[in-house]
């Protein structure tokens, strides 16, 4: 035989032979999806770990390793190989630490451990196991409870079977039973292409702020920002437009195939907005205005801003939000409006938020300020519990389709004096992981606020810190992804770290996933 038809047939490793598992490996190997374990071996017999089977599924559906700036677990080190593979895992709900604290990556997969990850990873929901008990294993009474659903379903789906009759629940799964595991989700019909595709695209709208145009474009060509949203008018006295417009960002934006959404603020200025709305002639002058420049720069959208809005005015700024989207869709250009969680504030109380959702193109839920910078008490700018009555809440009066949601690239350092007193300062996520990495300070995941905590003391003033990261931002976008938003909005770009963008365009290719 010719030395080049030799090396046609040579197989990946030098340690596999022709047996059930071959094929799965030469092919999983092929799609750079499996690798081996040094050198040319791929040890098939060896039990795989959590760290390698976690790493598997997450390239089996095409996630990106994420290097997180905050650790999930205290024996995952940022210098571990695996490390980059755990953080995504963690972040999408596919795998769980085995406490608080620890993931033990290099402990062996059991079959039945397996059948949960791949479970996850393929979002099934439970279904109950077969009542005929010659359908069950012969070993059924062996598995446990919590895996029970999980081993049925991918015995369903042919994805597992057990041997001579039995599952072996508790027996290790080898390095070669995963890969006919991840083999068989691969090749099942529609699943692969389904990875293989890209997502459905979403509006991904990014606010400038405290940023000179260079650095915002620069944060946004890092980002997967294709909306950006700089805030350029500003109601003034009199009912005129304050016009801070760049026009370089806009054929900077439409240069690389961005849209441009100028905001429009009020300084929270409660009387001069008053006084627009209030006037049928004042609020045609500001519509007509705003629209203008809209036409003259060849704007794509506004983003209205309006803060700090007396109650009394709830009806004219439905009016003016009415009036505005009719002559946007002139142009065309489209019309957003930022309206903050209904809890029944004084704060909300100007916004119908049905009406708002008929007349204008998208309501943009800002989901951040739970504990606003002066709130009495220290806490969380966006929790997940909060967040989510906020969204079923709008949802009751805004079809989803038009909604997008807001994260928060910030958080709040809370300060709290000897004598009780509280106080608060904003910080990027940026400044929030130097201060815990530089002061190694241990961070505890809250589970049902679905965030981390931390806290240090600095002269003689505790500190508190509830955070956001890749993983905090994920379980807020999943919200989203459930009711298929129509996008998110991040305040405001510049105040997040590298990762994050990693880690939500994970959240949003494994959102659109539906694997049957």
């Amino acid at each position: 035989m010719h030395r080049a038809a030799a090396a046609d047939i040579r197989l990946p490793f030098d340690d596999i032979t022709q047996n059930f598992a071959t094929e799965a490996i030469i092919n999983l190997s092929k799609l750079k999806l499996i690798s081996g374990t040094g050198g040319r071996n791929f040890e098939p017999a060896k039990p795989i770990t959590r760290a390698e089977l976690v790493a598997l599924l997450d390239r089996l559906l095409g996630i990106s390793p994420v290097s997180s700036a905050i650790p999930s677990f205290s024996d995952v080190p940022k210098t571990a190989w695996f490390y980059e593979w755990v953080q995504p895992a963690i972040q999408l709900g596919i795998a769980h630490g085995t406490s608080n604290t620890l993931f033990e990556p290099n402990r062996p997969v059991t079959r039945e451990e397996a059948a949960v990850l791949m479970t996850r990873a393929l979002k099934q929901t439970s279904i109950s196991p077969p009542a005929d008990s010659e359908s069950n294993y012969l070993d059924h009474d062996r598995i446990h409870s919590w895996a029970l659903s999980s081993v049925y379903q991918l015995s369903h789906f042919g994805i597992i079977e057990g041997e001579s009759g039995n599952f072996r629940p508790n027996d290790s799964i080898t390095r070669q039973e995963a890969a006919v595991m991840m083999y068989r989700a691969w090749t099942r019909p529609g699943w692969s292409e389904q990875i293989r595709a890209t997502p459905p695209q979403r509006i991904q709208l990014g606010w400038q702020y405290g940023q000179t145009t260079q650095q915002f474009e620069q944060q946004v060509a890092q980002s997967h920002v294709n909306t950006v949203s700089p805030r350029w008018f500003y109601l003034g006295k009199t009912s005129t437009v304050e016009n801070h417009t760049d026009s370089s960002l806009i054929e900077w934006a439409h240069k690389y195939g961005k849209k441009v959404w100028a905001m429009v603020g009020n300084h929270s200025d409660q009387e001069i907005t008053h006084q627009m709305l209030s006037h049928s002639d004042q609020r045609q002058a500001f519509i007509l205005k705003l629209t203008n420049l809209v036409r003259y720069y060849g704007i794509d959208g506004l983003n209205i801003d309006f803060e700090n809005v007396s109650p009394q005015d709830r009806d004219s700024f439905t009016t003016f939000i009415k009036d505005l989207s009719q002559k946007m869709r002139a142009i065309p250009a489209v019309l957003s409006v930022n309206v903050s969680p209904d809890f029944g504030t004084d704060w909300t109380e100007v916004f119908d938020y049905s009406a708002l959702g008929r007349n204008a193109d998208y309501i943009v839920l800002m989901g951040y300020d739970e504990h606003w910078g002066g709130a009495p008490e220290a806490g969380s700018v966006s929790s997940l519990p909060w967040l989510r009555q906020g969204i079923e809440t709008l949802l009751t009066q805004v079809p989803a389709r038009k909604v997008i949601l807001a994260l928060p690239l910030y958080m709040r350092n809370w300060t709290i004096s000897s004598a009780g007193k509280t106080s608060s300062a904003d910080w990027s996520l940026v400044q929030q992981n130097k201060t815990v990495n530089t002061r190694l300070l241990k961070t505890a995941w809250n589970d049902t606020l679905g965030q981390y905590y931390a806290h240090y003391s600095d002269k003689a003033m505790l500190n508190k810190l509830w955070l956001e990261d890749g993983r905090s931002l994920s379980l807020k976008v999943m919200l989203g992804e459930t009711h298929s938003f129509a996008g998110y909005g991040y305040w405001y770009m510049g105040g997040e770290s590298p990762d994050i963008w990693t880690s939500l365009r994970n959240v949003m290719k494994f959102g659109s996933y539906s694997f049957s």
